[in-house]
């Protein structure tokens, strides 16, 4: 490698002018002196909105406690979108009196009361849905036995809300040989069909068979798998002392950046102590938060978070809650459903 001629170097710092050298002087300082402790990066002051919009169940535009479906099934672990006509669609699990979860669908016109219109069988549970370019529905759920994450394509709603997939795939587990789980769907490209694609999911892996961490999967082509840990996104719970699971996830563009909602077990078999965490795609750390009901309770799981439209024309930020029972006031107890117009 050349090395610059040091001789050449000072024969230019020497030929400045008193003008030129002092701003060459400015610069030099602006690079030396590190940026003050209080510049905030942008993703901040969006993120503290967004952490209030979730604290704050109180002040929220509506909300829904124990939210059940038409039958009366628990809508637990609820994620809800609303489609590109307009549709609102809540896909959550609820155990059944086989002793299993059953994954199902419902419509709503209202976010509050829902229609069951589909069970996808025994032994699905964590499910979640995204409506994709081609105006087809991916969902992914944990399926047991040999709890895995099991992916499904949709062409249509019609198919959808018929159980009727296109394109089924259940991954192989990689990283733990106990479990794999609470997916999300980060993104899906068409390059250009579902044939030739790349779904990018979150989930978490039981690792070593004992506590729960967060792990990044890719399905290309809706036929090969593979699985990474994800230290980072762990690393940033392990900071505020959470000891037990990292679990569940959800993401959301709000104000152009990239968050994330998590569940975090301080301790581990203690439900009571289960919280949700705001994480920061751009900085990369994730914030605590106190949710604060109508009852006071205390714990909750399973997060989920949607941008949408409200049926008045009002954009809102909608979250859904799972509520255990330890750690919840009376009448609390369940999914917890609620949004704010933004």
């Amino acid at each position: 490698m050349n090395r610059p001629d040091l001789r050449t170097k000072h024969r230019y710092t020497c030929s400045l002018t008193k003008p030129g050298l002092a701003v060459a002087l400015a610069l030099l300082v602006a690079l030396l002196v590190p940026t003050p402790a209080s510049a905030e990066p942008p993703s901040d002051a969006p993120r503290h909105q967004l952490r209030e919009i979730i604290e704050d169940v109180t002040h929220a535009t509506g909300a829904r406690y124990q939210a059940k479906d038409s039958e009366g099934r628990s809508m637990d672990s609820a994620k809800i979108i609303q489609d590109s006509s307009g549709v609102y669609l809540a896909i959550y699990h609820t155990m059944l009196g086989d002793g299993r979860f059953h994954a199902a669908i419902a419509t709503s016109t209202d976010l509050l009361n829902w229609t069951l219109v589909h069970d996808f069988g025994p032994g699905s549970s964590q499910p979640t849905i995204m409506q994709i370019s081609n105006g087809g529905y991916m969902t992914a759920w944990e399926q047991d036995p040999s709890n895995h994450i099991a992916v499904r394509y949709y062409p249509d709603r019609a198919h959808l809300l018929s159980g009727n997939a296109s394109r089924s795939f259940d991954s192989q587990r990689t990283l733990s040989k106990c479990a794999e789980g609470t997916p999300n769907i980060y993104d899906v490209q068409l390059l250009p069909d579902i044939d030739h694609s790349v779904i990018t999911i979150g989930g978490h892996y039981y690792s070593n068979c004992d506590v729960d961490r967060e792990m990044k999967a890719t399905l290309t082509d809706f036929s090969r798998w593979s699985a990474t840990a994800e230290h980072t996104f762990d690393n940033a719970m392990l900071y505020w002392g959470v000891n037990g699971n990292i679990g569940d996830r959800d993401t959301i563009t709000y104000k152009g950046f990239s968050y994330g909602v998590v569940e975090g077990q301080y301790t581990k078999g203690d439900f009571r102590s289960w919280r949700v965490f705001l994480y920061d795609y751009a900085t990369l750390n994730a914030d605590t938060t106190t949710i604060t009901t109508t009852g006071g309770s205390v714990a909750f799981a399973n997060p989920h978070i949607s941008s949408l439209t409200l049926p008045d024309g009002r954009n809102a930020v909608l979250v859904s809650l799972f509520l255990p029972s330890e750690g919840a006031a009376p009448s609390e107890a369940g999914e917890l459903i609620y949004y704010r117009a933004v």
